[in-house]
Parts: C-alpha cells; sequence; structure tokens
C-alpha cells in the first residue's frame, strides 16, 4: 500500500475524535473520504500531514513512518496537500506561490513545470497577479498547482469543489481524473455526491470520528447514502 493508517487516535484536548482508525490507499488510486460535518475527516487528513498530533496508531507512506515526525517531511516523501480554505498567500504572485513548492521536489528543479500551465492555463495568464486578487476557483487552481509543484506521488485535496463556481468545478474534476488516470494517487475529502462519484474510485465513509463504510465507488448505494451522509 502506498499509504498505510493503522489503529490511529486523535485527541483535542478531552474530545477523542479520531478512534482507532485503518486506512489504505493503493498506488494509482483515487478515494473519497466523504461523511457529514464534524465527523473527522479534515483532522484525519491533518493528522496525516502532521499537522495536528496523534496519540497513538500508525501512519506509513511508501514504508515510510510517519508519525510524528514534522510536517516537512511529508512533500520532501511526496505527498502534496491541498487544504480546506486553500491557504494560498495573497500578497505573493501567482507565480512566487508556485515556486514555494518546488523546495520540496527531490530533482531540485527551480523553475515551474510547463505541465502546471497546461493543467490550469489561467495560471500562466495570471502569473504576476497577486494570490490575493484571485477569484475564489482561480485560488483553488493556484493551490492545486502548488501542490503538484512537489511532483507528489500523492495529492490529498480537502474539500477541493468547497464555495467554486460550477464551470471551475468541472474542469477541477477533470484535472484530478486526469491525473489519476496518469498514475497519480489521490484522496480527497468531498461533500458533493456528484462530484465524487464522478471522480472517485473508491470511497471512505467516517462518521463520529470512525470509519463506517468503504468500497468502490459503485457501491455507494442510496441505503449508505442515507444512513451517513444525508443532513
Amino acid at each position: 500500500m502506498m499509504l498505510s493508517i493503522t489503529g490511529l487516535n486523535q485527541y483535542y484536548g478531552e474530545s477523542h475524535t479520531l478512534w482507532d482508525i485503518d486506512l489504505d490507499i493503493a498506488q494509482g488510486s483515487c478515494v473519497c473520504l466523504m461523511g457529514r460535518n464534524g465527523v473527522g475527516k479534515t483532522t484525519l487528513l491533518k493528522s496525516i500531514m502532521g499537522l495536528v498530533p496523534v496519540s497513538s496508531g500508525t501512519i506509513e507512506y511508501n514504508n515510510i513512518a510517519l508519525a510524528g515526525k514534522a510536517a516537512e517531511i511529508r512533500a520532501r516523501s511526496g505527498i502534496g496537500y491541498v487544504p480546506q480554505g486553500r491557504d494560498i498567500f495573497p500578497l505573493l504572485t501567482v507565480e512566487e506561490n508556485l515556486k514555494i513548492g518546488l523546495g520540496s521536489r527531490r530533482d531540485k528543479i527551480r523553475s515551474i513545470p510547463d505541465r502546471i500551465y497546461e493543467l490550469f492555463p489561467v495560471l500562466k495568464q495570471m502569473r504576476n497577479r497577486r494570490g490575493g486578487d484571485l477569484s475564489g476557483g482561480q485560488q483553488q487552481q493556484l493551490a492545486i498547482g502548488r501542490a503538484l509543484a512537489i511532483d507528489p506521488g500523492l495529492l490529498i485535496l480537502d474539500e477541493p469543489t468547497e464555495g467554486i463556481q460550477p464551470n471551475i468545478v468541472q474542469q477541477i474534476g477533470d484535472v484530478i481524473t486526469m491525473l489519476n488516470e496518469q498514475g497519480l494517487t489521490v484522496l480527497l475529502v468531498e461533500q458533493k455526491l456528484p462530484f465524487a462519484r464522478k471522480v472517485g474510485k473508491e470511497f471512505i465513509i467516517m462518521d463520529r470520528g470512525k470509519r463506517v463504510a468503504a468500497g468502490a465507488m459503485s457501491d455507494l448505494n442510496d441505503d449508505v447514502v442515507r444512513q451517513y451522509l444525508t443532513v
């Protein structure tokens, strides 16, 4: 397995947020992590990325143990991360935002790969604009481009369609599908069921901090949706 999590527990103060999470992501898969608001999806991603401490359990990426290690080791190991809310640098230009990702590349390339501008042409057009001047959809494309700049083997995205206009949602979905078909492994948190069904090959559902269902996306039936996903 490319990413393997075993018996993961996490606390915020006295609150037990993740309960004995087991999760395996195979190379080349595209997995949608799903569940209602507040069930621990973002906390799980932050745990993988080393942004919150875990109390017990293991996280391994390509057989490298990550739990307890500094967050920057993830990028150097080949994990690209697009957080919820995007977290771009609003006062830096598009080009400067993209170059930040280059520092973690193992091949030490210092120029922005043409591939990123081919995937998101608007970033090339606006490369000298400040990140904060971009629309929400353009900022999301920038955040994904920055994550791709490290040349990741695994791309993790936290709600990449949140608050974005439909035409850019479709474009982001097409890019994720194309990259996955070309061999990039993807793990994404997604609330929109049509988008999840479109891009995902597999699903994992969380409820109250626990993994409660998983399978091929074709197995995500109405009963599971009603039990765990409808509000």
